[in-house]
């Protein structure tokens, strides 16, 4: 049973708008947030081996930019950081919901659902007269916190956990009912998941293009399981057979014991990367058709980097996020840096924002700013709109991002923070209170730590940074007593 929420906001303008008094059009909004998406698995943004022309081809006509992070270094965070425009640490919510990992130290509490009281995406937009719709992976509380609780009158195929049960019909795991994919029971054989979400969302365009509506697609793919269709990883593994030889190893060793995938050839995600993007297509292909695309703004971005490190010596990482360092979870560039561009046919000039920096918390009031919605008056928001950087290239008065992690991962990231000021960036470890400081300009891949260089702007730096996770109440790690080296 597909859930559905029509609030008497929504009727109550539908009505007035049938009656011929309907303002200028509102522009409608379409989000599409793919998981564990990486910097350079595009091929606007560098990658050579997955084939991506339709989102490349989005970003070709929109603003893209190139300095673009998410506010988590997994998907909880950034999630919910784009739905309430509030950072991570602010919220309390620092690690995928359901992550407990301990090691030398016992993690920060994590709040396991978005807080009620947070104004989001979803009850803004369906104030404002939209119709507000969220389809797919949310992971930001159990049942009782899905999106139909925040504001978005539609919500179909959110399971209660953060990767689904299976990538073809059923979306079943017999071991894991919580990856159960909902309210597509009417599925065949071989259906594919992103296929079908794709399909779901396209109904939800048709059925809804007479009035002004927010959508959030919130792909599965391309998170583990890596799974894809079969004619898509054998054209793949061809692919990756003609592949020039490395020079060197395969992996690299980074902290913790962890390994760093070095390219990107894996056949099996190049072919989640495919589906996809095919996906991106049909999307577009039915804004197009319904004649909704010059009124309708299309936001794409990932939740976090790339999946290139595993801790325990495993080697199944499916891509690499070069050359940038590590990957999810980490606090290097690899681990928060993302694809991010937007669309609106002849609103905004196409173009590259290579020196400005954004960060995911900064969504929502761009959106509020683009449509004119306006903020919520209660609403507190730690991003800012990226609207006069998109519209008229003006610089925002920002130089500084901070993130925060007090947790580990599967991933082998270890518990820290970081903040970026200019071209500056310094990473706090929290196990043994180290810092590095890299110069991003000259050091993209962070392989220079500088801190014996310039050890006032790392002090510095770390001060700020402090200052900053203490002005919003963020959460520390602390030591574990059971732990032995």
């Amino acid at each position: 049973m597909r859930r559905a929420r029509v609030c008497l906001l929504f009727l109550c303008t539908t009505l007035l708008f049938s009656c011929g008094r309907r303002s200028p059009a509102k522009p409608n909004v379409v989000i599409l947030l793919v998981d564990d998406l990486g910097w350079t698995d595009l091929g606007s943004y560098g990658s050579t081996f997955y084939e991506t022309p339709n989102a490349d081809r989005l970003a070709s006509e929109g603003v893209k930019f190139t300095q673009f992070y998410s506010a988590g270094t997994n998907c909880s965070p950034t999630r919910a950081s784009i739905m309430t425009g509030v950072s991570p640490a602010r919220l309390g919510i620092t690690n995928w919901i359901g992550g407990r990992q301990k090691q030398k130290l016992l993690p920060a509490e994590n709040t396991e659902q978005l807080p009620a009281e947070e104004q989001t995406l979803g009850e803004i937009f369906s104030d404002a007269g939209y119709m507000t719709g969220y389809i797919g992976k949310w992971h930001l509380g159990d049942t009782l916190s899905f999106p139909e609780h925040h504001g978005f009158q539609f919500n179909l195929a959110t399971n209660r956990g953060g990767t689904p049960g299976a990538y073809f019909y059923p979306y079943k795991n017999e071991r894991r009912p919580d990856l159960n994919i909902p309210d597509l029971e009417d599925g065949t054989e071989g259906e594919h998941l992103t296929d079908r979400l794709t399909t779901e969302a396209v109904n939800f365009l048709r059925d809804h293009r007479d009035q002004p509506f927010l959508l959030m697609l919130g792909y599965y793919t391309v998170h583990s399981p890596i799974v894809a269709k079969e004619e898509q990883i054998e054209r793949y593994r061809e692919k990756a057979s003609r592949l020039p030889a490395l020079d060197g190893p395969e992996f690299e060793d980074e902290k913790s014991g962890t390994l760093n995938k070095l390219r990107q050839d894996h056949p099996t995600y190049a072919g989640m990367v495919e589906s996809m993007d095919e996906s991106v297509g049909r999307i577009d292909k039915a804004l197009s058709e319904l004649g909704l695309s010059e009124n309708t703004i299309v936001v794409f971005l990932s939740d976090n980097g790339g999946l290139s490190t595993l801790a325990g010596g495993r080697t199944w990482m499916p891509t690499s996020n070069l050359p940038l360092r590590a990957g999810k979870a980490w606090l290097y560039e690899g681990g928060i840096r993302i694809p991010f561009f937007v669309r609106w046919p002849g609103k905004i000039a196409p173009g590259v924002v290579e020196e400005e920096l954004g960060i995911s918390t900064d969504l929502l009031p761009t959106l509020l700013d683009m449509t004119g919605v306006g903020l919520h008056p209660h609403q507190h928001v730690d991003g800012e709109s990226l609207w006069p950087v998109i519209s008229e290239h003006v610089s925002l008065d920002r130089e500084t991002l901070f993130w925060h992690f007090p947790h580990y991962s599967g991933s082998g990231a270890i518990p820290g923070a970081a903040i970026r000021k200019g071209r500056d960036k310094l990473i706090w470890w929290f196990e043994d209170n180290t810092v590095e400081l890299y110069d991003l300009k000259n050091d993209l891949g962070e392989r220079n730590s500088l801190v014996d260089e310039y050890p006032k702007l790392a002090a510095s730096l770390k001060q700020e940074l402090e200052e900053r996770l203490k002005e919003a109440a963020a959460r520390m790690p602390s030591p574990n007593p059971d732990w032995k080296e």
